[in-house]
């Protein structure tokens, strides 16, 4: 393997927790019925597309680009409320592994969240370039349509055999495995390792911890 593409929410950043609160807060706020499991079973889309989604539910109607902004402002905002997140426990010696092995490091990520993105390098570690980011803005479909992880092989110019997908949520497996890339899941979460490995997740760790064990000693890396 010669790149490896992370999601971010849940295998870069421990933040998942947080954006669960912010979401159901927001929501529920507009009318929606929408709790932080429903945020956790979301994970992965664009924040968008969670919003459009919910309009269309409620009202029966096509959102405007204007109020699905105006929601995810706010939970924006209240996400920030919460406090700096943590990166997830062990990502910074799989990263650093990757790059003192000289493979390339993507994110790839359903989210807008500026305080997020923009902070990697300070928040993680040196190992991200802007390059090599696929974020909400960059995609016309979100996960778990293929076209985030398509569009990240495209652009790193490798073979699909030859990169590898990261990620938490079953709806970025599924965009993983849709896009044909061989696709790694470490559940972070609170959700069941079914939900991983129905959506055809190759393999499933239980932390970063032994996703470091099994890149030692395969023969991926």
């Amino acid at each position: 393997m010669k790149a490896f593409f992370f999601d971010q929410d849940g295998i870069l950043y421990n933040s998942m927790p947080k954006h669960a609160r912010a979401w159901a807060e927001v929501m529920q706020r507009h009318g929606f019925n929408f709790t932080e499991e429903d945020c956790f079973m979301n994970e992965g889309r664009t924040g968008q597309d969670v919003i459009r989604e919910a309009i269309w539910e409620l009202e029966h109607r096509e959102a405007t680009e204007e109020e699905i902004w105006e929601i995810y402002d706010e939970k924006g905002e209240a996400f920030i409320r919460q406090g700096e997140v943590e990166p997830i426990e062990g990502v910074i010696d799989v990263l650093r592994f990757l790059k003192k092995n000289k493979k390339e490091i993507w994110v790839v990520t359903g989210s807008a969240q500026a305080s997020l993105l923009d902070n990697l390098n300070t928040r993680i570690g040196p190992f991200f370039d802007r390059s090599r980011m696929i974020t909400a803005f960059d995609v016309t479909h979100g996960k778990p349509d293929p076209e985030p992880y398509l569009m990240a092989w495209d652009r790193c110019k490798q073979p699909k055999k030859e990169c590898c997908v990261i990620e938490n949520a079953p709806l970025g497996v599924r965009a993983g495995k849709a896009a044909g890339l061989f696709t790694i899941a470490v559940n972070t979460g609170p959700l069941a390792d079914a939900a991983l490995w129905n959506e055809g997740a190759d393999l499933v760790f239980p932390s970063m911890k032994e996703l470091l064990e099994w890149l030692r000693g395969s023969c991926i890396v």
